[in-house]
């Protein structure tokens, strides 16, 4: 009877511990919590021992104390091998003002030179400020019927004020990029480690002029694009913290879908040998062609997992079998373990459904994005789990 006794006080001391031990942050009021990390060790290409499955991305991970610490690690690799620098900051480099009620403009100066980012908040016409902010990488291509009804500002991430290179028209080819003049170290950069540091930018100035110049909450700020901006939408989630949703819609290879899936695949995706190589170091191709992707140290489900412990959803379109959105699922599914180990399952998700147009978001998806952008950008009761959803 003592013994029955003792374990079951054991077990209710358990069960409140548990309860008592709060859960990770929604979101983060700095752009990177790692920055102190030293990087790990990061070996010549053809020293890196061949990997055929997917890399674990909670390796040295016990517990969420140690996510940090690997969450930097996995940054390094991906800048170092796959995109390039995203440079941080210092203080005074970055100075925001508002021209006119809505015009964001933020100007960046590094190495005497100075590079200028507009943008214009389309404020809701419901709710009361400080409003929650939707972001649009190139432009938002989510249904204006999602946040019309809703207290969320939006505005766009115009990239080409970064680096003047876009999918369609004419554009400059690396070192004539306006991030180049401040950087001319690294203009070997792909475009999307530079679009990510543009981002980051903008919110830079959103914090610095505060809610009662910009009515912008900048504890809810969510980020969105589609194809090749589903992807640059990805890297901004991931590469800063102060994003509290992220929602990559369509973003193909070299965005969510793993490179060792789409290399094996017999279909005609965009894999490691065949996408834009303005968007990666043009190293990466060389390095990691062919079979030579077992090499790479990480694969994009790690990038999918820096958006922990922040919410991020995929969106997929299996119609379209360039997006390689069984590579994509691939790397949800392996993605989705980290969220899962830290008890915060319910903060990521996917949904693959087919019968639209690219970019073209059917109303049967409607729901799921409108559960993640009312639970995360509004903190609304909304269920979130269970979205993993896809043909395959």
């Amino acid at each position: 009877m003592r013994k029955t006794l003792i374990i079951t006080l054991l077990g209710i001391i358990a069960l409140t511990m548990q309860a008592q031990t709060p859960q990770p942050p929604y979101v983060y009021m700095v752009e990177n919590t790692g920055s102190h990390f030293a990087p790990p060790a990061l070996p010549a290409p053809d020293q890196l021992p061949i990997i055929r499955e997917l890399p674990d991305p909670l390796e040295g991970v016990n517990d969420f104390t140690d996510w940090s610490k690997r969450r930097s690690d996995i940054s390094h690799m991906i800048q170092h091998y796959g995109i390039g620098k995203k440079p941080a900051m210092e203080a005074g480099q970055v100075v925001a003002h508002m021209e006119g009620d809505t015009a964001l403009v933020v100007e960046v100066t590094v190495n005497g030179q100075t590079l200028t980012l507009h943008s214009t908040i389309r404020y809701p016409k419901v709710g009361q400020p400080p409003y929650a902010l939707m972001i649009g990488t190139s432009m938002i291509s989510l249904p204006r019927q999602l946040f019309d009804e809703r207290p969320i500002a939006t505005m766009t991430f115009h990239e080409k004020q970064v680096n003047d290179y876009g999918q369609w028209g004419p554009h400059h080819e690396r070192g004539e990029h306006p991030f180049d003049l401040l950087y001319p170290d690294l203009t070997a950069n792909g475009a999307y480690s530079e679009w990510a540091w543009g981002l980051s930018r903008l919110i830079d100035g959103l914090q610095q002029l505060g809610p009662e110049v910009t009515k912008i909450d900048t504890q809810h700020i969510g980020v969105t694009g589609c194809s090749y901006a589903g992807k640059m939408a990805l890297y901004c989630g991931a590469f800063d913290e102060r994003i509290a949703l992220t929602i990559a819609q369509e973003p193909g290879g070299g965005g969510a879908a793993a490179w060792r899936t789409s290399h094996e695949s017999q279909e005609k995706v965009e894999d490691i040998d065949k996408t834009d190589y303005h968007w990666f170091l043009e190293s990466q191709r060389d390095n990691f062609r062919g079979d030579s992707v077992y090499r790479l140290p990480y694969d994009q489900h790690e990038l999918c997992a820096m958006v922990c412990p922040r919410a991020l959803l995929l969106l997929g379109n299996p119609d379209y079998v360039w997006l390689s959105d069984r590579a994509m699922l691939t790397s949800a599914q392996a993605a989705y373990k980290v969220w899962e180990r830290f008890g915060i399952a319910d903060r990521m998700g996917w949904s693959i459904v087919g019968g639209h147009g690219h970019c073209q978001l059917p109303e049967s998806q409607w729901p799921e994005v409108q559960a993640f952008i009312d639970r995360f950008l509004l903190e609304r009761p909304a269920k979130t789990d269970n979205i993993q959803s896809s043909k395959f």
